[in-house]
């Protein structure tokens, strides 16, 4: 489908992943086939400017950003900042965008998303996880089940960072040697959520405590995000997670039981032949290289598969590792699912938004 002009977004929300969503833009160039039109944040203009300029995990951005007024200038284009507590605060409608990119996190049910439907937004893609499949009209991880987009959706999740990683990586071997039970990991860098000193938490003691003195487990929805999403996997998959006391790349430690005998070498072969060519090519990496977390900073790919770490015990007991860069990876996915939402999507007339 033909795209006459570069489709027009707004961020709601300009924290961690709304500043990777619009420098990843920024980053691609005209190819990205994107405008930004609006930001709306509650942060003050001068932060604003400030984070978009100098970011301690991404590095300097690699443009000129300046501000006149409500107007944040970035390479010569206007983008409005607006500051609204609530998506009722905002005419969407007199932005004439064609999406919003809800990227604070805040919004998790069907009702929250008519909310900013009612107030003329067309369409919103969450960068979060809903509470519920029937809170969303779809649920896509790019790389597996974008094309089960119908056109029709006006309410789209971009699932999570660890879903993102391990849904396309489960498939895979899922389809390739069968999978019986599943276990995984996530050994995830601290968040805006944890405090740097020990201070309260309004729902978990745990995090109470120092993001960088301690390893500390957390809850997830990790299971439940991936039998969405693979529900032939349903009611056998168990996942668990811990932050560690590093600022940005995480991994996923998957441990399965396989339906078929196999060997490092046969699973590495899967892994590595699905990362040059298939649908994930560009999506997953596969690598043999003794890498750290800190290398795969900025890296814009879905999973990246480390080889040396592959093992399996007895015939069908196999554990790998994939690295994900949980800021970058999970903000060009957006991008890759708004576009590809954007030019599947029907035109809207009153009966789709009621």
């Amino acid at each position: 489908m033909s795209q006459p002009r570069p489709y027009k977004v707004a961020l709601n929300g300009y924290g961690r992943i709304g500043r990777c969503v619009l420098r990843a833009l920024f980053e691609r160039g005209a190819a990205a086939g994107f405008e930004i039109v609006a930001i709306n944040d509650l942060a003050d203009m001068a932060s604003v400017e400030y984070l978009t300029r100098f970011d301690s995990t991404h590095g300097r951005f690699p443009g000129e950003v300046t501000v006149d007024g409500d107007c944040l200038h970035i390479n010569g284009n206007c983008v409005k900042v607006l500051r609204s507590a609530t998506p009722e605060g905002i005419d969407w409608a007199a932005l004439d965008i064609d999406l919003v990119l809800e990227c604070s996190g805040a919004y998790h049910t069907r009702e929250d998303g008519q909310r900013f439907l009612a107030a003329g937004a067309p369409r919103v893609l969450f960068s979060q996880p809903m509470a519920s499949e029937a809170d969303v009209d779809a649920t896509i991880v790019y790389g597996v089940n974008q094309d089960c987009l119908s056109g029709d959706e006006l309410l789209v999740s971009n699932a999570s960072c660890t879903t993102n990683c391990g849904v396309p990586l489960l498939r895979l071997l899922d389809q390739a040697i069968g999978l019986e039970y599943v276990s995984i990991t996530t050994i995830h860098s601290a968040m805006n959520d944890q405090p740097v000193i020990d201070a309260y938490h309004h729902e978990d003691l745990r995090r109470t405590r120092s993001a960088f003195q301690s390893v500390i487990p957390v809850s997830t929805g990790l299971a439940r995000g991936i039998e969405r999403l693979l529900p032939e996997l349903a009611g056998r998959i168990q996942a668990k997670a811990v932050r560690v006391p590093t600022v940005n790349v995480s991994c996923l430690d998957i441990t399965m039981q396989t339906v078929s005998d196999t060997d490092a070498a046969e699973v590495n072969r899967i892994l590595r032949e699905a990362a040059t060519s298939g649908p994930l090519k560009g999506l997953l990496a596969y690598t043999e290289l003794p890498h750290a977390s800190c290398d795969f900073n900025h890296d814009p790919h879905s999973a990246i598969v480390d080889a040396s770490q592959t093992r399996v015990s007895g015939p069908r007991l196999v554990n790998i590792l994939a690295w994900f860069d949980n800021e970058w990876g999970f903000a060009n996915r957006m991008l890759d699912v708004a576009g590809h939402y954007l030019q599947t999507a029907a035109p809207l007339s009153a009966s789709n938004i009621q």
